[in-house]
């Protein structure tokens, strides 16, 4: 039987992974249980682990799986049963299409692929995804450097401010920031030493909006 903190814990858990699919960092366990300090959180994990509650995943950082919940009940005090299929935690790797590579600086042919590129799949949130390996410093103001690989969520539509992926004419493709400027499309860079780019509306069709980037060292 649980105690009454490690059944608010797992049921935080629980509701954190239903939620976003990402475990809770200790931070928010010691905050949502008006904890004292982290070591109680160590604590409530560990009981909950060595009773069969939870698993640890290794070398995951916040990767808590829930084996089993204990009986929770409504308002009125019916019970509620337990969720049959728990969303796994995000920390987990998972594999996207890498479609080779785009422009940070003039637009590029637009790219075809098949190969895939493994990402914790924390970085990418909902939606349906893809890759795309970065040429060109006109994003470095931005943090986005040649090489990098960027992580890109399919959509259509864009706010103005949003890093989106532009596929101009619909035959060369670039990574800029996106804008309106009165009855033109802007697109501009992160690098002072470019010069932002204007299209006609018609010119330009949105095919997705940066999520994440990731970056591998040598």
């Amino acid at each position: 039987m649980l105690t009454r903190k490690q059944h608010e814990l797992i049921c935080f858990i629980e509701d954190r992974l239903i939620e976003t699919g990402v475990s809770p960092s200790f931070e928010e366990m010691k905050a949502a249980l008006d904890l004292k300090s982290k070591s109680g959180v160590h604590r409530l994990i560990s009981a909950l682990e060595e009773r069969g509650y939870i698993r640890r995943l290794p070398n995951r950082a916040r990767a808590l799986e829930i084996l089993r919940v204990p009986e929770r009940a409504d308002a009125d005090g019916t019970p509620r049963p337990a969720p049959r299929d728990l969303p796994q935690p995000a920390n987990d790797v998972v594999e996207i299409p890498l479609h080779g590579r785009i422009a940070a600086g003039v637009p590029i042919e637009a790219f075809e692929g098949s190969t895939s590129l493994p990402v914790p799949a924390a970085l990418l949130g909902a939606g349906e995804h893809y890759a795309l390996e970065v040429s060109g410093d006109s994003m470095v103001e931005a943090g986005i450097l040649d090489g990098d690989y960027a992580l890109i969520r399919k959509q259509e539509v864009a706010r103005d401010g949003e890093i989106v992926v532009a596929l101009i004419d619909e035959s060369e493709a670039t990574l800029k920031y996106f804008r309106h400027e009165g009855a033109m499309v802007r697109l501009d860079p992160a690098n002072r030493a470019y010069d932002p780019q204007r299209y006609a509306p018609a010119q330009v069709r949105v095919q997705g909006k940066l999520a994440g980037i990731l970056r591998r060292y040598a």
